[in-house]
């Protein structure tokens, strides 16, 4: 006999009370408020059901690491194939593995340059690696980052990172960062003296907001590194592997870095690693120190399997290119809702599958994020501002199902504007 639904909800809300006690009570609290109460079940393609039956299209993928698809079988299938004679491997000693990875890393990556790799395993790492990289390279101490960049919470990443509140508790942190508006190449010319090492930016910026730059930014920013002989490291880690509709989000704006990070979707959801990818120049700061930066589980055997299986899908099923067909008929859709709702929905940001809604204020992100999730979509507001909806399918979401999210979107905006008596509608 199978569970019932009743065994279900018991099962499900004491797995609730455990992770309150024992992890969070206000991330639980925080999400049931947004209408989350979500305890994963089944995934598959761009879906997730929740452990009582009810299926929602996941829109938030953990800002990025389902690229490929929830639960994707390929993935899971050359994984389990490692496993018959692999296990994570020794991190001080080379493998196939390693280097069949590092090796197609160097192949994909923008630009003839970008050919030598540091293996980590989350992107608060990768981004630890580029500014020590960029350090030790330069041999200079300053770094400049932007407003509402998100680089993780690890050391370094974290005095990188845009946003106060989590810089703050822990300070004083590391010395020697700056922190500038984000599209503002003024501001970052401002800031630069011969001591600076590095600028950090996101390609475009995620939990910020999708703030997408202007098309001069990034090429005005790659010529002033060059000029000062500083080190550009462009965060990938949610824009890499085919979600903007190209493989790499700087290749809309034909800028190659010097150091670029890579994470979230490189594991294909399945198996967590990132990548740190540097110019081969920058390689001569580790001939006298082959040990200086170390990462117990980074770059493991398995993982590096599971990276290639993730870009070999990538390429195989041209997820870049469906990016870029289902975010048109997204910004068909959404174009048609900031005219009929535009007390509700400013603008859309937007490039391939990184879409961004502009709420008109910080109210209303908290509000249809419930909404959606009552009607079966997982689209949540972004970190720093309650104002926008972040969404990010995994890249092989159909076009019925984009007409799924669009109607969700759309019915949910309906009734938001009955209650506040604003909106058009028909």
């Amino acid at each position: 006999m199978g569970i019932s639904n009743t065994e279900l909800e018991q099962i499900k809300e004491q797995a609730f009370k455990d992770f309150s006690d024992f992890i969070s009570p206000m991330k639980v609290r925080t999400l049931n408020q947004a209408g989350i109460h979500l305890m994963e079940g089944k995934r598959e393609g761009a879906s997730v059901w929740d452990i009582t039956g009810k299926k929602y299209i996941d829109c938030q993928t953990g800002s990025g690491i389902m690229n490929v698809g929830r639960h994707n079988k390929e993935i899971i299938e050359s994984l389990k194939k490692a496993l018959d004679t692999l296990d994570i491997g020794v991190f001080l000693f080379f493998s196939q593995q390693k280097a069949e990875l590092a090796k197609k890393l160097a192949e994909i990556t923008p630009g003839e340059d970008l050919n030598c790799t540091i293996f980590g395993v989350g992107g608060g790492e990768a981004v630890d690696a580029a500014i020590k990289l960029a350090r030790g390279y330069t041999m200079k101490t300053g770094i400049i980052s932007t407003e509402k960049a998100y680089h993780g919470h690890t050391g370094f990443a974290l005095s990188a990172i845009g946003r106060a509140s989590y810089r703050e508790p822990f300070e004083p942190l590391m010395p020697g960062f700056s922190v500038v508006p984000f599209n503002n190449i003024q501001a970052i010319k401002d800031k630069m003296t011969e001591e600076t090492a590095a600028v950090i930016v996101e390609t475009i910026q995620g939990e910020g907001g999708i703030n997408i730059p202007g098309d001069d930014y990034l090429p005005e920013l790659r010529k002033l590194c060059d000029e000062n002989e500083t080190c550009l490291i462009l965060d990938e880690i949610q824009t890499g592997l085919g979600r903007t509709g190209k493989m790499f989000g700087c290749e809309h704006w034909n800028v190659v870095p010097d150091i670029m990070t890579v994470a979230k979707s490189l594991g294909g959801g399945i198996y967590p690693i990132s990548a740190t990818i540097y110019k081969k120049e920058l390689q001569d700061f580790f001939i006298p120190h082959p040990f200086i930066h170390l990462s117990t589980f980074g770059g493991s055997d398995l993982g590096c399997v599971v990276g290639l299986a993730a870009i070999d899908y990538i390429q195989k099923h041209n997820l870049c290119e469906n990016a870029q067909r289902m975010g048109d008929r997204f910004q068909e859709g959404f174009s048609g809702l900031v005219n009929q709702y535009p007390d509700l929905l400013l603008e859309v940001r937007q490039k391939g599958l990184m879409i961004g809604l502009q709420y008109t204020n910080e109210s209303i992100g908290p509000r249809m994020t419930k909404k959606f999730a009552e009607r079966g979509l997982l689209a949540i507001y972004a970190g720093t501002d309650s104002s926008v909806c972040r969404m990010m399918p995994p890249l092989v979401i159909t076009a019925e199902e984009v007409d799924f999210v669009l109607n969700v979107v759309e019915d949910s905006m309906k009734e938001l504007s009955k209650e506040k008596g604003i909106g058009k509608n028909d």
